[in-house]
């Protein structure tokens, strides 16, 4: 079928579903719901059989669901309206939750379901549960209904608000007055819904040591406790603050002051001087905050790091690399780098770049951070590496991974390797050596120009990971640790390693890392201090979430020119 993808923007869900649908070869193209006149023009010129909706702020126009079947793809169980859904399931501490699948109507979210489907609800934000159980079960609803169409004979069942099994109803936007917290008399399981619920958008209104700002990334403490709402520690950019009954790590902040650049940023880069009386906490082995720990059993030494977004900063960068050292110093065979459980990496801190006094040297001091890591995993030499990718990756991100000799990723997620969506970004992370080794030049090339996300299928397809195992974050993780024991414990080990080491050595003789990194720099260089401020534009828009004033043609298929739109339009 020919399936055009409306969507607000090409967020995880609609790239999941890009994926998902191509790989059934489904001809399918993307159009940004800009207006009524851009999505009308867009049905007009793809002539789809069916109009998929995974993320919309607004209602699809009459005149395209009349005549085009539209499903629209809300985060919701049956009989659940309105815009803050998933919001309204993690404030109320709903135990299970949902996806339902409905046709595009005169009235929103009340149209004929064509399929419902329930997952369970964890304690997490909202941006985790939408990247991994919503998006996971939004996927397996689409494919069912869009199976519906093919097949024919299926009717949608309308919504009937009164019936037995329906438990929804219809919910308003939720405000700020919603999920403001009492400090005086909110628990930590409280504050938590409250700021997971705004997570990562809009975060909850808030005040803290006089700065007004946006709460993120919360996470609860088992030991600390302090006067409610006084903040008590901090540790590597985060603050604790004290509930009634325990306290709560926030990770980040952004300033709602008037004329403030609206920038999510590390909670001690928002506050400050005004932290300088407050003591740093170090991590204890109880619940409580840490993006990078370290765990070890049988011969496998286990680095996790889970940086929030996916975003590494330099001082992320250098002290990841430190933990690295600690590891290798450890008697271990296997080493993984576990990442976290929601992205692997996105590369490099764009908005701490945009915070920053001078963007250009910032990014300078980023990508060569990132590189120094990279070059130490590349050239570890006295054990197996591998990166095991639990949640998405992008641009630097996914050539970190392949500095591993080994690289897993868990069924499902999705990888966008390619910089040039970031303003014509060259790259590094010693990107031309690492993919070519792995895919060959033509695939590499392939890779970083077509400038689309891609699966864990088409990656393995590539070689670009070696597996991608089934499974939910708990699954992935044990099937990874299996390998990594296995490897372990394997008598051909010793001779495993004296082959890597050989090949370091055959190619470092062909062309030594430092030559690579070098050429790669010379055009980040460019980038970052050149005539062309594409690089700074494109980031500045992305960290300042600018909408999109029309939909890239590397996605929206319909819209090029001559005989490659005729090729997607089916023509």
């Amino acid at each position: 079928m020919r399936i055009l993808l409306l969507t607000h923007s090409f967020n995880s869900l609609a790239q999941r579903l890009f994926v998902a649908l191509g790989e059934r070869g489904h001809q399918v193209s993307v159009e940004f719901d800009i207006n009524d006149r851009v999505t009308e023009e867009a049905v007009a010129l793809f002539r789809p059989d069916v109009v998929v909706a995974p993320f919309l702020k607004r209602a699809i126009p009459e005149s395209v669901w009349r005549s085009t079947v539209c499903l629209i793809v809300h985060p919701g169980i049956k009989g659940d309206r309105g815009p803050s859904a998933l919001d309204w399931a993690i404030l109320d501490g709903e135990r299970a939750w949902g996806v339902t699948v409905l046709q595009a109507s005169g009235e929103m979210d009340a149209g004929d379901i064509w399929e419902s489907l329930p997952f369970p609800m964890r304690t997490a934000t909202k941006s985790s549960l939408y990247r991994n159980e919503v998006t996971e079960t939004a996927e397996r609803a689409v494919l069912t209904a869009l199976d519906h169409i093919v097949q024919g004979g299926f009717r949608p069942e309308p919504l009937d608000e009164h019936g037995p099994d329906i438990r929804g109803r219809p919910r308003p936007a939720m405000k700020q007055a919603d999920r403001a917290i009492d400090w005086r008399a909110d628990g930590t399981s409280a504050v938590l819904r409250k700021i997971h619920s705004g997570d990562g958008r809009p975060g909850v209104r808030d005040e803290i040591l006089g700065v007004p700002v946006w709460l993120y990334d919360a996470h609860p403490d088992d030991r600390l406790a302090g006067a409610p709402g006084s903040v008590i520690g901090r540790r590597e950019g985060a603050v604790c603050r004290a509930t009634i009954d325990g306290a709560v790590w926030i990770g980040y902040l952004r300033r709602r002051e008037e004329g403030t650049v609206p920038l999510k940023l590390p909670a001690a880069m928002v506050l400050g001087d005004r932290l300088a009386a407050v003591p740093e906490v170090p991590a204890h082995d109880g619940v409580t905050w840490r993006d990078i720990r370290y765990e070890e059993a049988d011969g496998v030494g286990v680095l996790h790091f889970a940086f929030y977004n996916g975003a590494m900063s330099t001082r992320q960068c250098e002290r990841l690399r430190d933990a690295y050292a600690r590891a290798r110093r450890r008697d271990t065979r296997v080493i993984v780098l576990m990442g976290g459980p929601d992205f692997w990496s996105n590369g490099m801190h764009l908005n701490a770049i945009e915070a920053a006094a001078s963007a250009a040297d910032e990014s300078w001091r980023n990508i060569n951070a990132i590189d120094d890591l990279v070059r130490d995993i590349v050239t570890t030499d006295d054990r197996l590496t591998i990166a095991a990718m639990q949640g998405n990756a992008s641009a630097g991100g996914v050539f970190i991974a392949l500095a591993a000799d080994r690289v897993l990723a868990r069924n499902g997620i999705v990888l966008n390797p390619h910089y040039k969506g970031m303003g014509n970004l060259y790259g590094s992370e010693y990107w031309t050596y690492l993919l070519p080794r792995r895919a060959g030049a033509a695939s590499a090339e392939v890779v970083t120009e077509t400038r689309l996300p891609m699966g864990t299928a088409e990656a393995r397809r590539l070689g670009l990971i070696d597996g991608h195992p089934e499974g939910d974050v708990t699954r992935f993780r044990r099937a990874v640790l299996d390998i990594a024991g296995d490897l372990a414990r394997d008598p051909a080990l010793p001779a495993l390693l004296r082959d890597k080491a050989a090949r370091r050595s055959a190619d470092e003789e062909r062309k030594p890392l430092a030559a690579y990194r070098a050429e790669e720099l010379e055009r980040m260089r460019m980038n970052f201090y050149g005539f062309d401020p594409s690089y700074h534009v494109a980031r500045y828009n992305f960290v300042c979430s600018v909408a999109k004033s029309r939909t890239p043609p590397t996605i929206a298929r319909h819209r090029r020119r001559g005989p490659e739109r005729r090729k997607a339009a089916g023509s």
